[in-house]
């Protein structure tokens, strides 16, 4: 695959898993930019990086940069992909891609006027198995589908003295673990199954409405560590767990529950999809076994193997049977299918990368969730 230059925006935690991808999938990093000067020459000397940006604007001027990709706390999206993609480069934005539906569908608008991929960070797609399931739901291979159940559940955020950006709405939105996973698992199931949400009923808690911030940094998933020296108490409007019915397009229904403070869980995305030949069930934290449930006869387990899945998933595998692979792989497959896509040069083509357009899906979705919640009530999704 061809090389190009590629900057990254955000230096936390996802950053430099986004540093580790590209370069496993073949393109040239040439910078990243952190909070401050000190975040982004710390990052740099850590990953051995040649540039340590000072600004976005920076990096918009920079000739070596063909695309950006965006790991920033979630106001910043908006701005940072729009101005990326006015500037010329192509823009993979971590998700959920905007702060409300209103600036989403306004970055679709600019994404389809521009001759320049612009995509949203979906990796869990990119698990083979998860491609396998592509595969066998869209063949006919599983039959009609009657409903989809499951889960993405951590506990990061267990304790009132846990605390991150991403619990403060004017950071990262009204809603936090259904934006934040919840948003995974929708996009994953639409990815599988084609199958569109038309209605939804939602009941969110927020287990901690106040959270006790340390006087400091603080590092997602930094686990377990000294008790902080110092903190101050903090209003917390944002969701902890929440419930949602599902009701699709075509008769299916579906039932998603997503938390943040679910003891010993602490990456788990689940889900089982019933259909009328058999049925299909995985989980994130044992990602290299799919389970296939039949009426008539035994069950299967299907191990991540090149020689055993079809050609959609062999795609995404680099190593033998039995050589597993996981979290970090999907990013690498993620961005090899989104610079796949650039080389090839065809923007008119079906993209092989979740879009801008199905972020905003997710988008539309969430609004539609915390209304739901608000209301009390079924909400049918407009549009």
């Amino acid at each position: 695959m061809t090389q190009i230059g590629v900057a990254v925006v955000g230096a936390g935690f996802i950053g430099p898993v986004h540093v580790e991808g590209l370069r496993r999938a073949g393109q040239n990093v040439v910078g990243i930019l952190g909070v401050d000067q000190q975040e982004s020459d710390g990052a740099a000397e850590q990953l051995g990086l040649s540039k340590a940006y000072t600004s976005f604007d920076e990096i918009l001027a920079d000739d070596s940069v063909a695309a950006v990709h965006i790991a920033t706390p979630n106001r910043l999206h908006y701005d940072m992909a729009s101005r990326a993609l006015k500037a010329g480069k192509h823009v993979l934005c971590e998700k959920p891609l905007a702060m409300n539906s209103q600036e989403s569908a306004e970055l679709v608008k600019l994404a389809s006027e521009v001759n320049l991929a612009a995509g949203v960070n979906y990796n869990l797609r990119f698990y083979p198995l998860c491609q396998e399931a592509v595969e066998r739901a869209q063949s006919g291979d599983m039959g009609d589908v009657y409903h989809v159940t499951g889960s993405y559940v951590q506990d990061w955020l267990f304790y009132e003295t846990d605390f991150n950006w991403r619990v403060l709405a004017e950071e990262g939105g009204d809603l936090r673990a259904v934006a934040d996973i919840g948003t995974h698992w929708l996009d994953l199931i639409h990815a599988i199954t084609g199958l569109e949400v038309e209605a939804l009923c939602a009941d969110l808690v927020t287990v901690f409405p106040v959270r006790k911030r340390p006087m400091g940094e603080v590092e997602t998933f930094s686990g377990k560590g000294a008790p902080p020296a110092a903190v101050e108490p903090i209003d917390i409007a944002t969701e902890d767990y929440g419930c949602i019915m599902l009701r699709f397009a075509g008769g299916a229904r579906g039932c998603l529950h997503v938390s943040q403070v679910n003891a010993g869980r602490k990456n788990c995305l689940r889900f089982e999809i019933a259909a009328s030949k058999k049925a299909l069930a995985w989980n994130s934290e044992n990602p290299n076994e799919l389970w296939i449930g039949h009426r008539d006869g035994p069950n299967e387990s299907l191990i991540r193997d090149p020689s055993l899945v079809g050609d959609g998933a062999r795609r995404y595998i680099t190593y033998p049977g039995g050589h597993n692979e996981g979290f970090p792989d999907t990013f690498k497959q993620c961005f090899r299918a989104f610079y796949g896509y650039i080389e090839a040069g065809d923007f008119s083509a079906p993209p092989t990368f979740p879009t801008f357009a199905d972020g905003h899906r997710e988008i539309v979705l969430c609004e539609a969730i915390l209304n739901s919640h608000k209301q009390q009530a079924w909400v049918e999704i407009e549009g």
